[in-house]
């Protein structure tokens, strides 16, 4: 059967160059028992790929079945495709045949392969290299000879290197490959198929048929089409049903285009770091930031020590100081004080002549502990609000069972 008669028999409109060779090889590939891998952006018509192998093979008497891997649930996935026994899981009444049980003999059709689990991808990968399988919740062998054509818009290389698809899989799969090419890489064949979809339109609703002048014909052709043949046809259906007027300007076609008209497809398997992180990760980022904040608090005491030229720090320091140790006690998130916090506790002292003190003066060292330092600023909290705890404990951004610890830890005479 040639080009033309596969394309008249299931209602194939174009004449791209692209699509004629994407023909040519599925039915020289449908000869055989080979695996075929069809690729291209979503909405470029790859199901109709693997209706054509099927109908020009052997096979065509037996059964065909389409599934797409997509719209599967992860943990239902290996039921469907393989089949379970009964009591192999919660809500297994009986035994179930799956699709390569049922299609024994015939074609299935794996759309979206490149959203199957990885645990499901080792299962097929053993269909395709030997035809057995195991049901789930079995420990029997099972046989089956079935042809399997699959189809992606997923990068599948991009996925490789992301750990999500199995590359030996991959190179099983693509025996034959079969690549669709996009719709704005068949300008010749807009116009056409534009025609075809309004007149479907047309005759199954018994209303006149919409036609495009020469500009609307032309913003067509070089509009990108990201989804494809997909969405060329539903432009052409809803200016069939809405427009009034049934002779299309380039001006009321504009309306129906949206203005970003930039085509990310075929989508490139962009993995979540996110997603990926374990309860474990988790655990250590929330160590590791309050490590940080620990480290930080240090700093901000020692550079108080270094910089003190005075024998008491102004409240301004104590402000900053008070705020650092509540972002100790209640946050494990993020606990940095801010750029202003900073500048004022980094701020070299200046040495005022009536402050009492000279350079040749010796000043008391002070302790250079933070337990020390936690200690006086629960004391100065406790003086200031005459032993009440629960005042001093908000004043120092703590609970006051915290403050009520602190306080038997450093054994403080309340």
């Amino acid at each position: 059967m040639d080009i033309q008669q596969i394309k008249q028999r299931f209602g194939i409109i174009g004449s791209s160059p692209a699509l004629d060779r994407g023909l040519n090889i599925a039915a020289q590939v449908a000869l055989t028992d080979l695996a075929v891998l069809i690729s291209g952006e979503s909405g470029t018509g790859k199901e109709v790929m693997p209706q054509i192998i099927h109908q020009l093979s052997s096979r065509k008497h037996n059964k065909y079945i389409a599934v797409n891997c997509g719209a599967i649930p992860e943990g239902t996935i290996d039921s469907e495709l393989f089949g379970h026994e009964k009591g192999a899981f919660t809500g297994a009444h009986d035994s179930r045949k799956g699709y390569f049980e049922v299609v024994d003999g015939g074609t299935i059709f794996l759309d979206e392969v490149g959203e199957l689990p990885i645990t499901t991808q080792a299962r097929l990968l053993r269909v395709l290299e030997t035809g057995e399988f195991i049901k789930v919740g079995s420990s029997k062998v099972l046989k089956t000879n079935v042809r399997i054509v699959a189809a992606t818009n997923v990068n599948i290389p991009e996925a490789i290197k992301k750990g999500k698809f199995r590359e030996d899989l991959f190179y099983r799969l693509n025996t034959v490959p079969i690549q669709l090419p996009p719709l704005r890489e068949r300008k010749e064949d807009i116009h056409l198929l534009f025609r075809k979809f309004a007149a479907d339109l047309s005759a199954k609703y018994r209303m006149p048929s919409i036609s495009l002048d020469n500009e609307a014909i032309e913003l067509l052709i070089n509009y990108k089409w990201p989804g494809n043949i997909r969405q060329l046809k539903n432009v052409a259906e809803q200016l069939s049903v809405i427009e009034s007027s049934r002779n299309i300007t380039a001006e009321i076609i504009s309306k129906y285009l949206p203005k970003d008209n930039s085509t990310n497809l075929p989508a490139i398997y962009q993995g979540s770091d996110k997603a990926d992180l374990s309860e474990r990760d988790i655990l250590y980022k929330v160590l590791f930031d309050l490590k940080s904040d620990v480290t930080e608090l240090k700093k901000l005491v020692f550079s108080i020590m270094n910089n003190q030229d005075s024998k008491t720090i102004d409240n301004e320091k104590n402000t900053a100081l008070i705020k650092s140790i509540q972002h100790l006690y209640t946050n494990t998130e993020s606990s940095q004080i801010t750029k202003e916090e900073e500048s004022e506790i980094y701020k070299p002292q200046i040495i005022s002549p009536d402050s009492g003190i000279t350079q040749h003066e010796e000043v008391e060292e002070e302790s250079l502990s933070l337990a020390d330092k936690e200690k006086e600023m629960i004391l100065k909290a406790l003086e200031k609000y005459n032993g009440r705890r629960k005042n001093a404990a908000t004043e120092l951004g703590i609970s006051e069972r915290t403050l009520y610890r602190k306080i038997k830890e450093y054994k403080i005479d309340n």
